[in-house]
């Protein structure tokens, strides 16, 4: 009897090791849901943008440096709390050298001379980088345009949204300016991955590869000194011969006297 009853008190004592050796069941796995990141269509929260113009031209033999120097910076995103965001305007004060750009413009030569005020420059010239409006240098300098894009980078911008509920249209949401100084509101449409076969010129014989081409330039509005809020909608009509996977949209605030950038973000229709 004192047997069994010896024998009882260890199987109990083996029930309640096994029992304590058990997961803890109270402890709730987190739902699969609760780890899905939502998409924004905002820079909130993310690496600082910083614009980074290049006034270039299919025309100027010191000009595909540049362009090279344009897309590393675009494709590498070299500063790890950098979203570097480029644009290539293509001026149009070269195509009398026997090569027409067909990406250039009269208004991208325009606003390079709104630059040339705003940096005392006598002349304007290619190629000609300027980081977020507030320095300009040559621009086939990497080094130099790594460094402006770092200081920039220690400027906050504003939030820019983005959204399409329509084919054709898009909304563009700016929050929380900050006060001080009268700005305007520009969207560009840019294209990726484009090639040139030069004919003629200081570049003939040579193919060309361009990214962030801006296609078109459009004014969006103006912005007061003392508003903090902007809100539109634009219509938009792709050309026949852009890809559209290769189209982004890039909308950006500018002080009207001080050339800085404000906010700056981009939006591809297919990303």
């Amino acid at each position: 009897m004192k047997q069994i009853f010896i024998f009882g008190l260890i199987m109990v004592f083996v029930c309640l090791i096994a029992w304590s050796l058990q997961p803890d069941k109270t402890i709730a796995q987190v739902p699969q849901t609760q780890k899905t990141d939502v998409k924004k269509t905002s820079n909130t929260n993310q690496k600082t943008p910083v614009l980074v113009e290049l006034f270039t031209s299919e025309g100027c033999s010191s000009c595909p440096p540049a362009d090279r120097v344009l897309s590393q910076l675009e494709k590498e995103q070299t500063n790890p709390d950098v979203e570097i965001i480029t644009l290539a305007l293509h001026v149009d004060y070269w195509n009398y050298l026997g090569w027409k750009d067909e990406f250039s413009a009269a208004g991208y030569s325009e606003r390079q001379r709104g630059y040339a005020e705003k940096f005392k420059l006598d002349s304007i010239y290619t190629p000609q980088m300027v980081v977020d409006g507030q320095t300009q240098f040559v621009g086939s300098n990497l080094g130099t345009a790594q460094r402006a894009i770092g200081e920039a980078a220690k400027t906050s911008k504003t939030n820019i949204e983005f959204s399409t509920e329509k084919e054709g249209e898009l909304k563009v949401k700016i929050s929380d300016l900050p006060a001080g100084e009268n700005s305007y509101v520009w969207l560009a449409i840019a294209e990726d991955n484009l090639k040139t076969s030069v004919k003629r010129g200081e570049n003939s014989g040579r193919t060309l590869a361009h990214v962030s081409v801006v296609r078109e330039m459009k004014l969006l509005g103006n912005i007061a000194s003392t508003d903090k809020n902007f809100e539109t909608e634009v219509e938009f009509k792709l050309s026949a011969d852009w890809k559209k996977e290769n189209v982004k949209f890039i909308a950006f605030v500018q002080g009207e006297k001080t050339k800085r950038i404000f906010a700056v973000n981009k939006y591809k229709l297919n990303g």
